[in-house]
């Protein structure tokens, strides 16, 4: 079971016994002990894997992402402060670099390109798979549409739950704009999957 931001952002609901173990390691791994911090990474890593492959719709550039976020947490480690859990501030750390990958990466689709869904017609269930799987791919197709800003915010929003101020502050733009991220992503998307309500 993963981690829950507070609705604030300001922490996570984690076991009191797991962020005691979390700070303990933390401070361990800070002063160079490399075991310490390979139990962080295997704690955190699934939880950082599922947010990034969220994020960039890719399972092989979200461990990419993940794999130099892990990189850039070990380096940072002597500044980290615990103002938050480990598992928030690695979660900006992944997020972050995935912001950085999809700013750099082309569009791979316009909307105009994304195909109608065919006709629904007999209803078995090799026929729900495929419906399934065409629908999934046609909302992956719909999300490489948004912009890298709206992606970002409509999959921590929607997917991860996190307030608007916690998004906010990780992509550093104020509530409102995170607000109007949502929004338009949450338009597209709409207008993109209206065949498959």
């Amino acid at each position: 079971m993963s981690a829950r931001r507070d609705p604030e952002g300001g922490g996570e609901d984690e076991d009191p016994a797991s962020g005691a173990g979390d700070r303990l390691l933390v401070v361990r791994a800070a002063e160079g002990d490399e075991e310490a911090f390979e139990v962080l990474v295997r704690r955190h890593g699934a939880a950082a894997l599922q947010l990034a492959e969220r994020l960039m719709g890719s399972r092989a550039e979200a461990e990419d992402a993940v794999q130099d976020a892990f990189v850039s947490a070990w380096r940072k480690l002597p500044e980290f402060r615990g103002e938050a859990g480990f598992g928030t501030w690695l979660h900006r750390i992944v997020t972050n670099r995935c912001l950085n990958l999809l700013r750099a990466r082309r569009p791979v689709a316009d909307l105009d390109t994304v195909p109608e869904p065919a006709a629904p017609g007999h209803r078995s269930s090799p026929v729900r798979a495929a419906e399934s799987h065409a629908a999934a791919r046609d909302l992956d197709l719909a999300m490489r549409c948004l912009s890298t800003q709206q992606r970002v915010c409509w999959v921590l929003r929607e997917i991860e739950g996190r307030s608007y101020e916690s998004i906010a502050h990780t992509v550093r733009i104020s509530p409102e704009a995170v607000r109007a991220r949502v929004f338009r992503a949450r338009r597209v998307l709409t207008e993109a999957m209206a065949a498959w309500r």
